[in-house]
């Protein structure tokens, strides 16, 4: 092989390796960029869920709080709201120890 064919291929192979040297360059901040973003995407997804869980206790909440109103209604209106007796008219009004306990639990 000549001189200049030989010096030709390691200059064919330098500008090769230089291209190929920027390609990885290239693919390593497009990884660099995704890893950032995926932390970002997580540390935000993490907040989404506690906020998610908070109103999802405060729906709970509420939701138990409404039930409780609608209970001590028909109970006020003379109708038992226990498991044994559950939309019985009350006799005179009279209480029931049962209902009592299920509107004065916590």
């Amino acid at each position: 092989m000549a001189k200049k064919d030989l010096f030709d291929a390691f200059d064919g192979f330098s500008q090769n390796l230089m291209v190929t040297l920027a390609e990885i360059e290239a693919i390593k901040k497009q990884v660099q960029d995704l890893m950032e973003e995926n932390a970002t995407l997580s540390l935000e997804n993490s907040k989404l869920r506690e906020r998610l869980a908070q109103f999802s206790e405060q729906q709970s909440d509420k939701h138990h709080h409404q039930t409780k109103q609608h209970l001590d209604m028909i109970y006020e209106d003379g109708f038992h709201i226990c498991t044994d007796f559950y939309g019985q008219r009350r006799e005179n009004d009279e209480q029931c120890a049962f209902c009592l306990e299920l509107l004065y639990r916590e």
